[in-house]
């Protein structure tokens, strides 16, 4: 080989080591951007018992209950290294108190059909611990100042357009269950609502998917991991058992009553899907394409995409890929372009 083919060699070597340090580079600057923007004030800088004044706590549940709440920063691949770049909150993980159910014959069956419902169409083939912590958000949520005051309120949150739980609005309700997993969902919730406490996620209102990376995920703290959610509690003392101070008022209203107004495509909802006990094994459970584990506008519009979550691992890659192929852009052609395009594109 002559000096000048060798030289060419080692120039392709170093450009090929170039391109890599170049990715990685970029890489780091999108996480960093993502994780130290100033606008972003991310809570687990702050120490856990630090106040929040009120207009830091409205701009909190704005972010994460409002128009903007379904705003991703990213999905698939990307978001999961988002998600693993976000670190745990520092300080205690406190758990939060056992909760007794009180009220009317009515009142229970309400409250446990709600929360049953939860933690199947949220969570039903999710790790046991993962469902139990669906569970116990709810319950959090219920005895914080920020959420309605019983079970089937905090379930049913909505404005209209964005449902704090998804397959509220998504119309999975319309469609019955899987028996044995809804009577597991249901084992969990009774056990929630005599007292069991899930200490995993301690105080934690939050959660969402690990494939996606809402912009609100960072303004919280990020308490646990299960399964493929992402558990968030309120920064500060906010976020702590103490400001856990709402007092349950019972389940007022039938939960029917509290549905939206269900899609087009699945018809009218009947009484009958909201009370019969699931028998057999139905069809897939349906979710929305933008579902982030948690909420939904239907305003954006929705499709009916997502495999049958019984399929493990093979149905999420499936689901990662096919989000990753609609949200893709145009690749440049120019290293110059590739390298502002990738980090636009995380920010």
């Amino acid at each position: 080989m002559t000096a000048l083919a060798m030289a060419g060699n080692r120039l392709k070597l170093l450009s090929l080591g170039t391109k890599a340090a170049i990715a990685a580079m970029v890489v780091c600057a999108a996480v960093a951007g993502f994780l130290l923007s100033p606008t972003r004030q991310p809570a687990n800088a702050a120490t856990y018992s630090v106040p929040l004044t009120p207009a830091r706590a409205a701009s909190l549940v704005q972010a994460t209950t409002g128009e903007a709440a379904n705003d991703m920063q990213a999905i698939g691949d990307r978001a999961k290294v988002i998600n693993a770049a976000l670190p745990f909150a520092s300080g205690p993980l406190l758990s939060a108190r056992p909760f007794a159910a009180a009220g009317s014959d009515v009142d229970q069956r309400r409250a446990l059909l709600c929360l049953t419902q939860a933690v199947y169409y949220e969570a039903g083939f999710e790790p046991m611990d993962g469902r139990r912590a669906v569970a116990q958000v709810i319950l959090n949520r219920m005895r914080h100042p920020a959420f309605p005051k019983s079970i089937c309120g905090v379930v049913y949150q909505n404005n209209g357009r964005i449902c704090q739980f998804t397959f509220v609005c998504d119309g999975a309700l319309t469609r019955r269950p899987a028996g044995a997993a809804w009577q597991q969902a249901e084992t969990i919730a009774r056990a929630a609502l005599a007292g069991y406490v899930e200490k995993s996620v301690g105080s934690a209102t939050h959660y969402h998917a690990n494939y996606v990376a809402p912009r609100w995920a960072p303004l919280l703290a990020k308490v646990s991991q299960l399964g493929q959610h992402i558990f968030y509690r309120w920064p500060g003392s906010w976020g702590q058992p103490a400001a856990f101070t709402g007092r349950y008022v019972g389940e007022p209203r039938d939960p029917l009553s509290l549905r939206p107004v269900a899609p087009a495509v699945f018809g009218p909802i009947t009484a009958d899907a909201v009370t019969a006990a699931p028998v057999v094994a139905g069809p897939p459970v349906p979710r929305a394409e933008n579902d982030v584990g948690g909420l939904l506008d239907t305003t954006k519009g929705w499709t009916l995409s997502i495999p049958d979550p019984r399929e493990t691992s093979g149905a999420a890659s499936k689901l990662i890929a096919a989000q990753e192929r609609k949200a893709a852009k145009p690749v440049e052609t120019a290293a110059a372009g590739t390298v502002a395009g990738a980090i636009s594109g995380t920010r």
